[in-house]
């Protein structure tokens, strides 16, 4: 193993934002790009709609409050998803000067504009006229942002809870720095807490807080918690020091850097965005070998392509078809290797081919240690505090509203994805949340109102 001396001012630097800003001229140039086209499919390809011609048309006039209003209107985590949206596949991948050149550089554009309202410290919106209606948001992650922003705007009075010391939840904690700065999400958070929306944080439903009691207290709740920690992996060896939940893992870089894994050989269970994410995050603390280790093959991993190819770009190493079998541990009980078994895929007659071991194909990795990035687990017990119909904690809504089987209760984002709802982005969540806060106005206020 070889020895290379990395100081912790060396791993701040790491983790620097990795992608630079677009500076004025190209901003402008790449605005003049954009044909501005009438109903423009980049505006259906976004899941928040956008109007995002406008938007441009407003950076080419030099009017940045204007597209940051407008970006920030339709999206409350704009400035987030600038960042880590997959706009390859979603904006930019429905622009129409893919048929002839190159897509208008939608996502670096809206940062522009977004990163602008930040250094200006605008304050986009203002509350609405007071209801006299509560809301109580379990989540402070986007889909909660998201609702909160809303709901306030409507007039309700808003009280977010949030377990963690601060809000923001998925953007803030368990996205890598390198991507999206912790102050991008604080500032997004700004932006809701200055409409007068209230935020309890280290307050954990079901602890400190009852279900019941919110329910006495308040109109309605939005559930937006998200999703738990990652499930063990039910092989020998999980208990020893240097195997981690990658979850953890991302959040711990978010709040400190430390030097653990400096000259250090790592696995990666695993192949979502939050496993390359664990991957990446261990290149940038000084790892020597980062290998992600995955049953399936990268025609079947979940990633982004992009994150695939930042992944690959870092160095990261990947094993397909191949599953851990035991971790191996020295007598002080630290992680010393990873047994893993080769696979084969055999077709099913629905859903997804199935990973099965090679007999006899077992073999052995050298590693210092093990990140689990295998899913996440559910909050099941809050759910049934709230008594809500779910499916292995993925919880049941009505399409378009967010509507759980207690009327008073709506849900949006991660705690409703799986079970073939919804989809796991943040900007899906951002709408998701908006979907929820004008379903409560239109149940609350506005069909009463008509009906008095």
């Amino acid at each position: 193993m070889r020895t290379a001396f990395i100081s912790l001012d060396d791993l701040k630097r790491n983790f620097a934002e990795v992608k630079a800003a677009m500076k004025p001229k190209e901003a402008i140039e790449e605005s003049n790009r954009c044909l501005y086209c009438y109903d423009a499919p980049c505006i259906r390809a976004c899941p928040t709609g956008i109007d995002i011609p406008s938007f441009i048309k407003k950076i080419a006039s030099g009017n940045l409050k204007g597209s940051a209003r407008t970006i920030m209107e339709a999206n409350p985590v704009g400035a987030t998803c600038s960042r880590v949206c997959p706009t390859e596949e979603l904006c930019e991948g429905a622009c129409v000067l893919n048929d002839s050149s190159k897509p208008i550089l939608i996502g670096n554009l809206q940062r522009y504009a977004t990163d602008w309202a930040m250094k200006n410290e605008q304050l986009l919106f203002k509350a609405g006229e007071s209801n006299g209606r509560k809301v109580a948001v379990i989540g402070s992650g986007p889909a909660g942002l998201s609702a909160a922003r809303e709901l306030a705007r409507f007039g309700f009075q808003v009280t977010v809870f949030d377990a963690k010391e601060k809000a923001g939840g998925l953007d803030t904690y368990g996205i890598v720095s390198f991507r999206l700065p912790q102050e991008i999400s604080l500032w997004e958070v700004d932006q809701v807490r200055k409409l007068g929306v209230e935020f309890r944080m280290n307050t954990k439903v079901g602890v400190h807080i009852d279900a019941e009691e919110l329910l006495h207290d308040y109109d309605a709740v939005v559930l937006a918690v998200g999703m738990s920690k990652v499930p063990m992996l039910g092989i020998e060896g999980e208990d020893f020091t240097g195997v981690y939940d990658a979850i953890d893992f991302v959040e711990s870089t978010k709040t400190g850097l430390d030097t653990h894994l400096i000259n250090k050989r790592v696995a990666v269970i695993g192949a979502g965005n939050t496993a390359i994410d664990a991957a990446t995050c261990s290149v940038r603390l000084g790892a020597e070998n980062v290998q992600i280790v995955y049953r399936r093959t990268q025609e079947e991993m979940t990633a982004y392509d992009f994150e695939f190819d930042f992944a690959k770009q870092d160095g990261v190493e990947f094993k397909w078809l191949t599953a851990p079998k035991r971790i191996l541990g020295n007598a002080n009980g630290d992680v010393i290797g990873l047994e893993c078994v080769r696979m084969e895929l055999l077709d099913v007659e629905s859903g997804r081919k199935r990973p099965i071991p090679i007999a006899g194909s077992e073999f052995m990795m050298e590693v210092d240690a093990v990140i689990k990035a295998i899913g996440q687990t559910r909050y099941v017990s809050l759910v049934e505090q709230f008594g809500l119909a779910h499916k292995n904690g993925t919880v049941s809504v009505e399409v378009g509203t967010g509507q759980t089987s207690n009327p008073q209760v709506f849900a949006a984002g991660d705690v409703i994805f799986g079970e073939g709802q919804g989809e796991a982005m943040v900007v899906s969540a951002a709408q998701q949340g908006k979907n929820t806060a004008y379903a409560i106005y239109n149940k609350l206020v506005k069909l009463q109102n008509e009906t008095a």
